[in-house]
């Protein structure tokens, strides 16, 4: 393979018209080469992203799902339940099987002991070593036709071979010899007399190499020699066995039984609450008519008929509502328009004296003058009426057509000129060199404009105001700034109620209706863009017009900030020259 790469670039260097040529026994794929790694990397990360998603939708429906909260939690209480208790009952079956064993087994050793030693008093004189063959085989016979364990003799001396009796047809494989401890033996080594010292020990065989596990027995038979008995556990281990499935397949049934018994519990209390939060939705939503439905007599059947108890209450309670507001609006309506007939007669009756005010005395050219202004007031506030009656009516209609925002800004702020000059007010205007072309409701938006800037200016304590617009791509705005009283905290949602003033002890310089801020929001809403209001007592307050490009989109923010950026600088005014834009 590395005599492979040279004789590609050679081909590639020498195809003619600059085309390389493909390898040997490869096809041509449009002359782009395939990294074996990329493959791999897609499907790891295609991998990635699909247990991402896996673990976000499991995550998203244990917070929305009481049903399967409920059910997950008693799966796993249960398991843990019951891999508790299956852990005490294999633990107490393990410890009483092993007990038993080793007292039966320290029982035969002892007899075997004893066996042993009086074979050896009477057989003092002889061949040792084939008095302990036989002394082996003698006690290994005595296990049985089932082989219950084998029989080790070892000679103290070490490097010494030993004796081992055992079954040969039962187990011939099994190295019995090797199946007992070192520490076993050093133990019965370091004791004195014969007393039985027993451990756990692993017998070893010759033809898999598999290793089973045994209990040995042993004791110091002379000085000279040491009697081990090897008990396979191979028996008791299948009963262990057997009981450890057994406890799992009856713990894993009962698991799916308390889930099952869970999911038909929960299932009976989940559903009719479901039932109640979908009808609940559907009487927020305005659907009145929406009741549950009732069964049976326990308490989710009293919480249906409570529930349609208080349907029926708030819908009669809304209805009642419904028709005093309608009977309000077309009260207002009825007498604003009827008072339009008497106000155009006092008007012209008005205009009449005021034209020839310089002709009378001083304390009737004042009476005239306050006549005069207190009908124009009359007149704007009839005007208003109408229009929040229009606006609670729902018959209020905007005449979209494509403006610059700029130009609403230099109208509101030119009508509100003479009364900036009077108070000796500058009006300072921040307007951005690129037309802001919005489509809205020119007449609707000028009004909000020139209401914003005649309230900075009532409120700004003779301080300037500032008049900032800005445009994005999917939206314009426009922020009225004055460094006046300002708004104490929640005053900046009150100030848009009808009739609310932030100071009910404040005198009026300029007149107002006391509905500009309220007919300002509703126009604002119509065209799908937002009024907010933002101030700190002796900071002053700004108030933000924004709206969206484009009619009939939905407004996702706005270019210019509600806090003015002064106060990210830690400080409530801006330095002479500071451009806070």
């Amino acid at each position: 393979m590395t005599a492979a790469a040279p004789e590609e670039e050679r081909g590639a260097a020498g195809s003619e018209g600059g085309r390389s040529a493909p390898p040997s026994g490869r096809p041509e794929s449009g002359g782009r080469r395939t990294d074996p790694g990329s493959g791999l990397t897609r499907a790891y990360l295609f991998a990635q992203r699909a247990a991402r998603a896996l673990v976000r939708g499991a995550h998203t429906n244990w917070r929305r799902s009481l049903h399967l909260r409920v059910i997950s939690t008693t799966l796993v209480l249960s398991l843990l339940v019951m891999a508790g208790l299956g852990y005490v009952l294999i633990s107490q079956v393990r410890s009483g099987l092993l007990d038993a064993k080793i007292g039966t087994a320290v029982n035969d050793h002892r007899a075997g002991l004893n066996y042993a030693l009086a074979e050896l008093q009477e057989n003092e004189t002889g061949d040792r070593d084939r008095l302990m063959y036989n002394i082996a085989n003698e006690l290994a016979d005595r296990s049985g036709d089932t082989g219950l364990y084998g029989v080790v003799i070892l000679p103290s001396v070490d490097d010494e071979l030993g004796w081992v009796g055992e079954k040969l047809e039962e187990a011939p494989d099994k190295k019995l010899e090797d199946s007992v401890p070192e520490r076993l033996i050093d133990q019965i080594r370091d004791s004195m007399g014969d007393q039985q010292y027993h451990t756990y020990a692993r017998i070893q065989s010759d033809t898999d190499g598999t290793e089973d596990p045994a209990l040995v027995v042993g004791a110091e038979l002379t000085h000279a020699y040491e009697l081990y008995y090897v008990f396979p556990l191979q028996h008791e281990q299948e009963i262990l066995d057997l009981v450890q499935r057994t406890v799992a397949l009856v713990g894993t049934l009962l698991v799916i039984l308390l889930g099952l018994i869970a999911y038909v519990v929960t299932r009976q209390v989940v559903t009719p609450i479901r039932s109640a939060a979908q009808s609940a939705e559907r009487l927020a939503a305005g659907d009145l008519s929406e009741r549950m439905t009732v069964q049976g007599e326990d308490d989710l059947a009293r919480l249906a008929v409570s529930f349609n108890d208080m349907a029926g209450t708030l819908q009669e309670k809304i209805q009642e509502l419904e028709e005093l507001s309608k009977l309000q609006r077309q009260f207002v309506s009825d007498v604003s328009h009827e008072l339009r007939t008497p106000l155009t007669t006092i008007k012209m009756a008005g205009d009449l004296l005021f034209d020839d005010r310089d002709e009378l005395e001083p304390a009737m050219r004042r009476s005239v003058e306050l006549l005069q202004s207190q009908v124009e007031r009359f007149e704007e506030l009839l005007a208003d009426l109408l229009e929040i009656s229009r606006h609670d009516a729902g018959a209020a209609t905007l005449g979209i057509e494509p403006s610059d925002i700029r130009d609403a800004v230099m109208k509101a702020v030119g009508d509100a000129e003479q009364i900036a000059e009077k108070r000796g007010i500058k009006v300072i205007m921040r307007l951005p060199a690129d037309p802001c072309v919005a489509e809205y409701d020119p007449r609707r938006i000028n009004r909000i404009l020139r209401n914003l800037v005649v309230n900075a200016i009532e409120h700004s304590e003779g301080r300037d105001v500032v008049v900032t617009a800005a445009g994005d791509r999917d939206a314009v705005a426009v922020a009225v700034r004055d460094y006046g009283v300002g708004l104490k905290e929640g005053e900046e949602h009150l100030c848009f109620d009808r009739f609310w003033r932030a100071d009910p002890a404040r005198v009026r310089t300029t007149g107002g209706t006391g509905l500009g801020l309220s007919i300002a929001k509703e126009d604002a809403t119509l065209h799908g863009g937002w009024l907010q209001a933002w101030g700190m007592p002796g900071q002053g307050s700004q108030f933000r017009l924004s709206l969206p490009r484009h009619a009939e989109t939905e407004l996702r923010g706005s270019p210019l900030p509600l806090v003015p950026p002064e106060f990210s600088l830690g400080r409530a005014y801006p330095r002479e020259g500071e451009d806070t834009t």
